[in-house]
């Protein structure tokens, strides 16, 4: 997470807004999210001090990356009524990727990704950068009209899950529930809207230094985690909505011990076993046409 962003959330907020300007619900518990950042800040402050050191030596990093009113209608900085509103910034850097990747253009979850980058880093061309980075390289025809690479990944996840919560699969299967029914706004927007902001920025962090097989982590572990709350489902509906909730709650929050989890709890997962699935179930959709 920047150190910008860890600043912010040091300051005071408005009781009904956190610190990235979206609105918490009226059901939205205080007590245990006060209990939880009391220990964060720990963690966000020995973080800071360790980035501030690594950017201030030399190190090995190299800086290689040098439809607006329905995105995120419940954080204040994207209202017509801020100053400055955020969808100026979130429409130039859309528009000029636009321009820029002409094989992808505009497509559906671009914008609340952009608008994330936009958030954190406040800078048009860095957020530019880096949407370029995560849909040119990191995530390859995620966002391309016929959105192979996501599909792909959907379908990747199945055989993951196969292996590693076999008895989920089985449920799955036995009720004819597709994983992208799922899973698909998992793996579109990048679990935005899915997982609190905190988590879902440590995640970015990991998804931007090692690749997309992070995104197999968080969602095996979201799975492995719930697996007998998850087999408790009953019927096609139940399942679908016992995956809305394994995506809140205090494991989610916890966003520190949550990223640990993620590391351990799916166990081995190299490349090369993703992209030995990627190239089978890329060949199996390809066929299916």
């Amino acid at each position: 997470m920047p150190a910008e962003a860890q600043n912010s959330l040091l300051a005071p907020a408005k009781k009904r807004v956190d610190p990235y300007g979206f609105e918490r619900p009226e059901d939205f518990d205080y007590a245990s999210y006060e209990a939880f950042f009391s220990r964060y800040l720990v963690v966000l402050t020995r973080r800071a001090m360790k980035w501030s050191k690594l950017l201030k030596g030399n190190n090995s990093i190299q800086k290689s990356l040098k439809d607006m009113n329905r995105t995120f209608p419940d954080n204040v900085k994207f209202r017509k009524t801020a100053d400055p509103c955020l969808q100026h910034a979130l429409y130039n850097v859309l528009v000029a990727y636009g321009h820029h990747n002409k094989s992808v253009g505009y497509c559906q979850g671009m914008n609340f990704i952009a608008g994330y980058l936009i958030l954190i880093t406040k800078n048009e061309e860095e957020s530019f950068w880096l949407l370029d980075a995560l849909i040119g390289r990191i995530l390859p025809d995620y966002y391309s009209p016929a959105m192979l690479g996501l599909k792909t990944d959907q379908e990747v996840l199945g055989e993951l899950v196969k292996m590693k919560v076999p008895a989920v699969a089985e449920l799955m299967e036995r009720h004819g529930v597709m994983w992208t029914l799922v899973v698909s706004r998992w793996f579109i927007c990048l679990f935005i809207d899915i997982l609190p902001v905190e988590t879902v920025l440590r995640i970015w962090d990991c998804l931007f230094y090692e690749g997309s097989k992070i995104i197999f982590r968080v969602a095996l572990t979201l799975i492995k985690q719930n697996q007998a709350f998850i087999l408790e489902a009953t019927n096609f509906p139940d399942i679908c909505d016992k995956f809305k909730q394994i995506t809140k709650g205090t494991f989610v929050t916890e966003c520190h011990t949550f990223l640990q989890k993620i590391f351990t709890d799916p166990g081995s997962l190299s490349m090369a076993t993703i992209n030995k699935l990627r190239e089978t179930c890329r060949e199996k959709l390809l066929s299916q046409g």
